[in-house]
């Protein structure tokens, strides 16, 4: 297999103008800043090199990179110096080889000689370098003063770190500080003495260190080693993939061993991470092997019995006559289903298809609507399109970031490092949240404002920003002029304007100081190039949709889009949250954001499928819910979604999920709503399929098997089939043949094919004749709709009030280790670092309740109670408790209101009035919900 520096560069291309110089007597003309040792790569020498790579800047420590240039005197390191027009050199002379073999001799002769037993032989840049020098003896001898009896460091659970083996290169350091932007890691002493260290010398697992695996990337020894290659030894094949956790998609390299994947790299060419990774995507892919993967499909008649293992065509073709049964006794709106945003493109289009055209009904929906429908709905109203506005690399051209009900150093963790970058290179930053997340202070980057608003108020805040920006003079008026309707922008500066939505008027509503909401409107619109990035904290409040209209309204007036560095930008939660709703996951919408009800847009899709569509919408999910109690609504398939834990009200959802008489769940592992299942059917592992993801930037990128499905079928294979047992035949060889159907009928995804994406690696839509190769900047000269139209966005408080009996607000968010609800990160060694849910409460609310650090409290609501270790933390305001809802045990959605978005039905999970009090027992729900799991996920293995 390739080593993993085959392909590094040693150092970055500069980026001005043309430059010649000879290298060996090979000329070569490179940009002004790049490095000799650059140049001499792109004539094809290779100058021997330990502490240079081109994912970092150059270092020069290393001294084997030493080259003679004429005129000059010594023997400069090749990766520091400039190469210059005119510039002859040298890399390979006797005094340099002497000089090289000197110095590589001086780093084994402190250096373990292992190499036939090391984890890294085959893979070791310091093996690699002693040959290259031609080193064949150590003079020095190995009885002087050394390192070989430094402790072996193994506290991190996928790595170690050998101190011995470590050549002080600082590589691990500069990736930590350059890359992921931590600064865990150090060089501690000096001279012999020096060494890495992590925070204060303490062990990885107890320092500052996310895990993200820069430092084990950049390492040219085995000094940082996966623990998976120490144990199995180096891959013999490498596919590449997409990550399948959050919304940035990541670009990765999976290297197996036959079927065992034993190391996942980031890829370089991964346009999204560009080399970069965070500890899910790195490391935490153990869970598609996990021994609690169910791989045999399943069926039993009430969910009171065990389940029993049956063979993929009668648990298919009983999932089938089931829903067949039930649209006869009960009428064809009588079942649905739900797509899911950690499924393929192809998959989650073919599911969509199924319930149109085998259930001939439109009752289809997905998680997406869950968390970020208000994007795709506000965003079309205002831009006319259903998508974030830029590419992630676009920050990089940022002056001032707004980031809002995101935290991304958790959540996007890869973005993350790249905003704090350009936060490290002077761009300055505004946080809104109720919470003080990382961003609001981190080494090297300080928020010059943190609004820290009571959940609920972001509508009342946005305006008040607004507002400053049109009172004082501060609107781009050519822009406004040139891309945007008049008539709407005189309404909306005319409601803008308005006394109550002053800053002073709002404070008291927010909670944030008037001069501070003037000060950061100021920033905002005063900066050369302002960017919004936000997450759930925007969308999943009564007034969603309002704030994203509002952060439209805001761009549009300050000019801050069609750009790079602008823009108004979600940050997706799940790997494909984007796609799921471009697939026409939604029960009004067809793929491409296009009405049922439109008839030109319906009548293409029932000449490509053969059948007539219902012109109606369907049900969302609370809307299937809601039927399902009231006794209408008895059947639904769900591939990849776990309602159970991620639905709010968690009693209503099991209520309804208990009243259908037939629920297909397609999952990897037996979750919280499989424990209401009729039918379970395996699901494939995003390292056993083919497809394509959809990232938070609109970028296509692929996935592909690195291994053969452990139960024999990929979902969209699965879902073919079904469609086929109710009656409506689908065929297709491969999901390459899919998103060809796919760019057949949506026209944002034209262009998009297999044989593209492989050649140019990813694309962001809209991808057609327009723009063959993608758009990384959205309504660079035009808005799609034509011209931006402002919407009114007048504050109205939710229905979820604070009282006597539930005092305090409760707001979620996600932890850096775990992701979603936990059914993949849960079952890896992440839950190392977060082993629970916790809940977060200021110090003057516990007080006030006798309430200590590390003490179990019960969380109650109108809706429900749950119990949960409370930790003391100030980085609430008094009043607010937070907590995460990555534990099914603790079940935070079981406190959680139905109150949504008014005009897409996300939930309201960021604001729910609540009450904390100490005990020391589990809550009724829990007790119960422990007692369902047991009855429920057994499984007669004895059964044919």
């Amino acid at each position: 297999m390739a080593k993993r520096s085959a392909d590094d560069h040693g150092t970055k291309l500069g980026d001005g103008a043309p430059v010649t110089l000879s290298v060996d007597g090979v000329a070569v003309t490179v940009p002004e800043g790049t490095s000799v040792m650059r140049a001499a790569f792109e004539a094809g020498v290779k100058v021997p090199k330990l502490c240079a790579t081109d994912s970092l800047e150059a270092f020069g420590s290393c001294r084997l990179c030493l080259v003679e240039i004429d005129g000059r005197k010594g023997t400069p390191a090749s990766c520091t110096t400039p190469a210059a027009a005119g510039m002859v050199v040298h890399t390979q002379t006797e005094r340099l080889a002497r000089l090289r073999k000197g110095v590589m001799e001086l780093y084994i002769s402190d250096h373990p000689l292992d190499c036939l037993t090391c984890a890294a032989n085959g893979d070791c840049e310091l093996q690699d370098m002693a040959g290259v020098v031609g080193l064949r003896e150590v003079r020095y001898g190995m009885k002087g003063a050394n390192h070989q009896d430094a402790p072996k460091d193994a506290s991190n659970p996928y790595f170690t770190f050998d101190p011995a083996k470590c050549i002080v290169c600082s590589r691990c350091v500069r990736a930590c500080e350059e890359q992921q932007g931590t600064f865990a890691l150090t060089i501690l002493d000096r001279g012999f003495a020096s060494k890495v260290a992590a925070s204060m010398d303490q062990d990885f697992l107890a320092s500052e260190c996310v895990s993200c695996g820069a430092c084990v990337q950049a390492c040219p020894t085995a000094t940082l080693m996966e623990k998976s290659v120490v144990e199995h030894g180096l891959g013999e094949r490498q596919v590449q993939t997409t990550c399948a956790y959050c919304g940035v998609g990541c670009g990765f390299v999976a290297e197996l061993q036959g079927e065992r994947v034993v190391r996942m790299t980031p890829a370089k060419d991964g346009k999204a991470n560009e080399g970069h990774s965070c500890v899910k995507g790195r490391f935490a892919w153990g869970y598609a092997t996990h021994p609690e993967r169910i791989t045999k499909p399943m069926i039993r008649g009430s969910i009171e019995e065990p389940w029993r293992e049956v063979s993929w065509e009668e648990a298919i073709n009983h999932a089938a006559s089931e829903f067949q049964r039930l649209q006869r006794a009960h009428g064809r709106k009588a079942v649905g289903g739900i797509t899911s945003s950690r499924c393929t493109n192809e998959e989650t289009f073919l599911v969509q298809k199924l319930i149109r055209t085998a259930f001939h009904n439109n009752n289809t929906d997905t998680c997406a609507r869950v968390c970020h429908s208000p994007t795709g709905y506000g965003l079309k109203q205002t831009f006319g399109t259903s998508a974030g506005t830029q590419d992630f690399r676009s920050v990089e051209a940022a002056d001032v970031v707004m980031v809002i009900g995101a935290n991304p150093t958790d959540a996007h963790p890869v973005f993350a490092s790249r905003l704090k970058r350009r936060l490290r290179e002077g761009a300055k930053l505004v946080v809104v949240d109720p919470r003080r997340i990382d961003l609001v202070r981190t080494p090297h980057v300080e928020a010059r404002h943190h609004l820290q608003l009571k959940p609920g108020t972001n509508v009342a805040l946005i305006n008040a920003i607004a507002h400053v920006v049109v009172t004082e003079g501060l609107v781009d008026e050519r822009f406004v002029a040139e891309r945007c309707e008049a008539d709407s922008f005189a309404e909306w500066r005319d409601f803008i304007q308005r006394p109550e939505n002053a800053p002073e008027a709002v404070a008291p509503i927010t909670g944030v100081a008037a001069e501070e909401i003037r000060a950061a409107a100021r920033l905002y619109a005063t900066a050369g190039n302002a960017a919004i990035y936000y997450g759930l904290g925007v969308t999943e409040h009564s007034q969603g949709t309002t704030m994203v209209m509002g952060m439209a309204n805001l761009a549009m007036a300050t000019g801050n889009l069609g750009r790079d560095g602008v823009g108004v930008n979600p940050l997706r939660g799940q790997n494909n949250v984007q796609g799921a709703c471009d697939m026409g996951s939604f029960p009004h919408e067809l793929s491409g954001y296009r009405p049922v009800g439109d008839d030109a847009a319906r009548a293409l899709f029932e000449a490509a499928w053969g059948v007539a569509l219902d012109p109606e919408p369907g049900l969302r999910i609370p809307n299937m819910l809601d039927a399902a109690v009231a006794g209408h609504f008895k059947g639904i398939y769900i591939q990849g979604e776990d309602i159970a834990q991620s639905d709010p009200n968690t009693s209503h959802v099991t209520a309804a999920l208990r009243a259908m008489e037939c629920v297909v769940v397609q999952d990897l592992f037996l979750n919280e709503t499989a424990s209401f299942a009729h039918v379970f059917l395996p699901g494939s592992s995003f390292l056993e399929k083919d497809g394509t993801f959809t990232n938070a930037e609109r970028r296509i990128s692929r996935v592909r098997k690195a291994m053969e499905p452990r139960s024999g079928m990929q979902e969209w294979e699965v879902t073919q089939a079904l469609a086929t047992a109710l009656g409506y035949p689908m065929h297709y060889d491969h999901p390459s043949e899919i998103m060809d159907e796919i760019a057949r009928l949506t026209p944002t995804f034209a262009g998009v094919s297999y044989e593209l994406l492989d050649r140019v690696g990813s694309v962001q839509w809209p991808c057609n004749e327009a723009a063959p190769e993608g758009t990384p900047v959205m309504h660079v000269d035009r808005f799609v709709r034509g011209e931006g139209r402002f919407m009114l966005t007048e504050f109205v408080p939710t229905e979820e009030r604070t009282g006597p009996r539930f005092p305090l607000l409760l707001t979620t968010g996600r932890i850096l280790t775990q992701y979603n609800v936990g059914a993949q990160s849960r079952r890896t060694a992440n839950s190392v670092w977060h082993d629970e849910d916790v809940l977060e409460i200021h110090p003057h609310d516990a007080q006030e309740r006798g309430i200590r650090d590390g003490e179990r409290v019960a969380l109650a609501s109108r809706t429900g109670e749950t119990t949960l270790t409370a930790r003391i933390s100030e980085r609430m305001a008094p009043g607010v408790v937070y907590t995460t809802f990555h534990h099914p045990e603790t079940a935070a959605n079981v406190v959680t209101t139905e109150l949504s978005d008014w005009a897409t039905q996300c939930p309201e999970y960021k604001v729910t009035a609540v009450q904390v009090r100490p005990t020391n027992a589990l809550s009724t729900w829990q007790s119960e919900a422990d007692d369902v799991r047991r009855r429920t996920h057994r499984i007669d293995v004895a059964a044919d």
